[in-house]
Protein backbone atom coordinates (compact mmCIF):
# COMPACT_ATOMS: atom_id res chain seq x y z
CA UNK A 1 0.00 0.00 0.00
CA UNK A 2 1.38 3.30 -0.96
CA UNK A 3 0.87 6.07 1.90
CA UNK A 4 1.55 9.62 0.25
CA UNK A 5 4.01 11.08 1.27
CA UNK A 6 4.93 15.11 1.79
CA UNK A 7 8.22 16.11 1.09
CA UNK A 8 9.36 19.28 2.22
CA UNK A 9 12.43 21.13 0.71
CA UNK A 10 13.55 23.99 2.14
CA UNK A 11 16.51 26.66 1.61
CA UNK A 12 17.34 29.10 4.13
CA UNK A 13 17.82 32.63 3.33
CA UNK A 14 20.88 33.95 3.48
CA UNK A 15 21.82 37.90 4.76
CA UNK A 16 24.65 39.70 3.20
CA UNK A 17 26.48 42.41 5.19
CA UNK A 18 28.54 45.11 3.64
CA UNK A 19 30.19 47.93 6.35
CA UNK A 20 31.89 50.44 5.90
CA UNK A 21 34.05 52.07 8.43
CA UNK A 22 33.43 54.85 9.99
CA UNK A 23 36.50 57.79 9.30
CA UNK A 24 37.50 59.98 12.07
CA UNK A 25 40.34 62.86 11.72
CA UNK A 26 41.37 64.76 14.63
CA UNK A 27 44.15 67.51 14.17
CA UNK A 28 45.08 69.60 16.70
CA UNK A 29 46.77 73.21 15.12
CA UNK A 30 49.15 74.50 17.60
CA UNK A 31 48.07 77.76 19.50
CA UNK A 32 49.23 81.42 17.98
CA UNK A 33 51.56 82.19 20.61
CA UNK A 34 52.21 86.06 21.82
CA UNK A 35 54.27 86.66 25.15
CA UNK A 36 55.72 89.75 25.87
CA UNK A 37 57.54 91.08 29.25
CA UNK A 38 58.18 94.56 29.17
CA UNK A 39 61.25 95.61 30.77
CA UNK A 40 61.36 96.31 34.79
CA UNK A 41 61.04 100.11 35.77
CA UNK A 42 64.46 100.52 37.55
CA UNK A 43 65.82 103.32 39.57
CA UNK A 44 69.31 103.52 41.58
CA UNK A 45 69.76 106.58 44.01
CA UNK A 46 73.01 106.59 45.72
CA UNK A 47 74.81 109.01 48.25
CA UNK A 48 78.69 108.83 47.84
CA UNK A 49 80.71 107.31 50.86
CA UNK A 50 83.24 109.88 52.58
CA UNK A 51 86.49 108.84 53.89
CA UNK A 52 88.66 111.74 55.13
CA UNK A 53 92.02 111.00 56.57
CA UNK A 54 94.19 113.61 58.45
CA UNK A 55 97.84 112.97 58.87
CA UNK A 56 98.86 116.19 59.66
CA UNK A 57 100.16 115.07 62.96
CA UNK A 58 101.65 111.89 62.42
CA UNK A 59 104.05 114.08 59.56
CA UNK A 60 104.84 116.13 62.49
CA UNK A 61 105.89 113.29 64.77
CA UNK A 62 107.84 111.80 61.69
CA UNK A 63 109.25 115.65 60.97
CA UNK A 64 107.97 115.38 57.54
CA UNK A 65 106.39 118.89 58.51
CA UNK A 66 104.84 121.42 55.35
CA UNK A 67 106.64 124.08 54.20
CA UNK A 68 104.76 126.49 55.83
CA UNK A 69 104.30 124.39 59.12
CA UNK A 70 108.48 124.47 59.40
CA UNK A 71 108.54 128.62 58.20
CA UNK A 72 105.99 128.95 61.11
CA UNK A 73 107.84 126.53 63.90
CA UNK A 74 111.48 128.40 62.48
CA UNK A 75 110.05 131.84 63.21
CA UNK A 76 108.77 131.24 66.76
CA UNK A 77 112.15 129.48 67.51
CA UNK A 78 114.29 132.16 66.01
CA UNK A 79 111.67 135.22 67.89
CA UNK A 80 112.47 132.94 71.26
CA UNK A 81 116.04 132.52 70.85
CA UNK A 82 116.28 136.43 70.07
CA UNK A 83 114.51 137.50 72.93
CA UNK A 84 116.52 135.07 74.91
CA UNK A 85 119.50 136.34 73.70
CA UNK A 86 118.51 140.07 74.49
CA UNK A 87 116.92 139.21 77.67
CA UNK A 88 121.15 137.65 78.48
CA UNK A 89 122.95 140.38 76.90
CA UNK A 90 120.56 142.92 78.56
CA UNK A 91 121.97 141.09 81.88
CA UNK A 92 125.20 140.75 81.57
CA UNK A 93 125.09 144.53 80.37
CA UNK A 94 123.79 145.25 83.64
CA UNK A 95 126.23 143.25 85.74
CA UNK A 96 129.41 144.77 83.93
CA UNK A 97 127.89 148.38 84.86
CA UNK A 98 128.13 147.43 88.36
CA UNK A 99 131.36 146.27 88.37
CA UNK A 100 132.20 148.62 91.06
CA UNK A 101 130.46 146.51 92.86
CA UNK A 102 132.93 143.81 93.36
CA UNK A 103 133.42 140.74 92.14
CA UNK A 104 134.59 139.75 88.77
CA UNK A 105 131.45 139.84 86.10
CA UNK A 106 133.60 138.83 83.04
CA UNK A 107 134.85 135.54 84.80
CA UNK A 108 131.22 134.71 85.69
CA UNK A 109 130.40 135.24 82.41
CA UNK A 110 132.31 133.29 80.87
CA UNK A 111 131.74 130.36 82.90
CA UNK A 112 128.26 130.18 82.58
CA UNK A 113 128.55 131.04 78.73
CA UNK A 114 131.15 127.93 78.31
CA UNK A 115 129.46 125.46 79.52
CA UNK A 116 126.98 123.33 77.57
CA UNK A 117 124.31 121.96 79.18
CA UNK A 118 123.63 117.86 79.11
CA UNK A 119 120.79 117.00 76.58
CA UNK A 120 118.74 114.11 78.01
CA UNK A 121 118.14 111.20 75.91
CA UNK A 122 114.18 111.90 74.68
CA UNK A 123 113.11 108.27 73.34
CA UNK A 124 110.09 108.45 71.88
CA UNK A 125 107.92 106.01 69.55
CA UNK A 126 106.69 107.84 66.22
CA UNK A 127 104.44 107.60 64.90
CA UNK A 128 102.44 108.02 68.18
CA UNK A 129 99.42 106.08 68.23
CA UNK A 130 95.85 107.72 67.30
CA UNK A 131 98.83 110.33 65.09
CA UNK A 132 95.95 109.86 62.16
CA UNK A 133 92.42 111.01 62.09
CA UNK A 134 90.49 108.28 60.34
CA UNK A 135 86.57 109.49 59.42
CA UNK A 136 84.19 107.59 57.31
CA UNK A 137 80.56 108.23 56.29
CA UNK A 138 79.31 105.18 54.64
CA UNK A 139 77.03 105.88 51.03
CA UNK A 140 73.97 104.33 50.77
CA UNK A 141 72.17 102.64 47.72
CA UNK A 142 68.45 102.82 47.02
CA UNK A 143 67.56 100.43 44.61
CA UNK A 144 63.61 100.54 43.48
CA UNK A 145 62.41 98.23 40.85
CA UNK A 146 58.96 97.70 39.90
CA UNK A 147 58.08 94.47 37.59
CA UNK A 148 55.85 94.56 34.89
CA UNK A 149 53.13 92.45 34.06
CA UNK A 150 53.45 89.72 31.55
CA UNK A 151 51.38 90.65 28.00
CA UNK A 152 49.99 87.27 26.99
CA UNK A 153 48.01 87.54 23.73
CA UNK A 154 48.10 84.21 23.12
CA UNK A 155 45.39 82.45 21.31
CA UNK A 156 43.87 78.73 21.07
CA UNK A 157 42.89 77.10 18.22
CA UNK A 158 39.91 74.88 18.10
CA UNK A 159 40.59 71.28 16.97
CA UNK A 160 39.79 70.35 13.33
CA UNK A 161 37.60 67.07 13.51
CA UNK A 162 36.19 65.53 10.60
CA UNK A 163 34.09 62.35 10.97
CA UNK A 164 32.45 60.26 8.43
CA UNK A 165 30.05 58.09 9.97
CA UNK A 166 29.94 54.25 9.04
CA UNK A 167 27.55 52.43 7.12
CA UNK A 168 25.86 48.51 7.39
CA UNK A 169 23.93 47.82 3.77
CA UNK A 170 21.97 44.27 4.44
CA UNK A 171 21.38 42.63 1.31
CA UNK A 172 19.73 39.51 1.37
CA UNK A 173 21.86 37.10 -0.95
CA UNK A 174 20.10 33.74 -1.03
CA UNK A 175 15.72 34.17 -0.66
CA UNK A 176 14.90 31.50 1.65
CA UNK A 177 12.08 29.16 0.16
CA UNK A 178 10.25 25.95 0.67
CA UNK A 179 9.05 23.28 -1.69
CA UNK A 180 6.19 21.20 -0.78
CA UNK A 181 5.83 17.86 -2.96
CA UNK A 182 3.82 15.05 -2.60
CA UNK A 183 4.53 11.38 -3.29
CA UNK A 184 2.07 9.17 -3.95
Amino acid sequence: MNIPQIQLQTTRGQIALTTQKPVQQIEQPKADLDLQQPKAEMSIHTTKSELSIDSVEMRESLDLRSSASRAAEVAQYSAQTAMEGLARRSQEGGELMKIENGGNPLVEQAKRTGRQPYSSLGIKFIPQADSVKINFTPGSVDIQAEPQKVINNTKTNKPIHNYTPGKVNVDIQQHPSLKIDWLI
